[in-house]
């Protein structure tokens, strides 16, 4: 049973949902939020320091929902273009009510500095738990398990979820289609770009990979060396 806290703020975040997909996330203030779901703009920022902490929320709901339906549909020793095309399939079916939601964010989320970007600290625990699942499809799948695979290469199937991600969102046609025949098409060359991680050339390649994310997140990136 759930607890009045609970039903509070599944409110909320219900209330919060609908006013970003009808008049957009930047019309949208926690007063109007509260006023919608009929309680004091004091007591709606009781459970939520502001539409902020509400995305926040949403991110971290789809990562678990994600998670759930993915993993009992992984198989054990299946080839990493059949997990992963599983894994993104599933991910949009998780995304699926919120396309609507998602058109209206995304000047928003792709600012670096905005705390609902998926880059951002407050993101941070969507982040961790996308990349987790990510992590599980290449333990599972046949061919990247094994030490020699590099130990951030979770990473960068997230930032490739990312994309796919990117283009659901900008996707026009009926019931995001193309989406479905990009993931159908992606994986494959994933997970051929994963096997060539392997190799000594591969290796090095991801390790700069790596060195340029790290720079390109780094406060000092916009500065030039000299």
């Amino acid at each position: 049973m759930t607890t009045k806290a609970e039903r509070t703020r599944e409110l909320l975040v219900e209330t919060a949902l609908r006013l970003f997909r009808e008049r957009g996330y930047e019309a949208t203030t926690m007063r109007l939020i509260a006023h919608e779901a009929r309680m004091s703009p004091g007591s709606a920022y009781y459970y939520f320091e502001g539409k902020d902490a509400l995305v926040h929320e949403l991110y971290v709901r789809i990562q678990q929902e994600h998670r759930q339906r993915a993993l009992p549909l992984l198989q054990d020793g299946a080839g990493l273009a059949d997990n992963l095309r599983t894994v993104l399939h599933t991910g949009l079916d998780t995304m699926a009510p919120y396309h609507a939601f998602g058109s209206t964010m995304l000047h928003v989320a792709l600012s670096r500095s905005s705390s609902v970007s998926p880059f951002s600290e407050e993101s941070a625990a969507a982040r961790a738990a996308a990349t987790s699942l990510m992590r599980e499809v290449l333990t599972v799948s046949r061919g990247p398990r094994g030490t020699s695979t590099h130990p951030r290469l979770a990473e960068l199937l997230w930032l490739g979820y990312l994309g796919v991600t990117l283009h659901w969102v900008t996707d026009t046609s009926p019931d995001q289609r193309r989406t479905r025949v990009l993931v159908d098409g992606v994986a494959p060359i994933i997970a051929r770009t994963v096997t060539l991680s392997r190799l000594p050339v591969g290796r090095r390649l991801a390790g700069d990979v790596f060195r340029l994310m790290d720079r390109l997140a780094s406060p000092t990136a916009d500065r030039s060396d000299p």
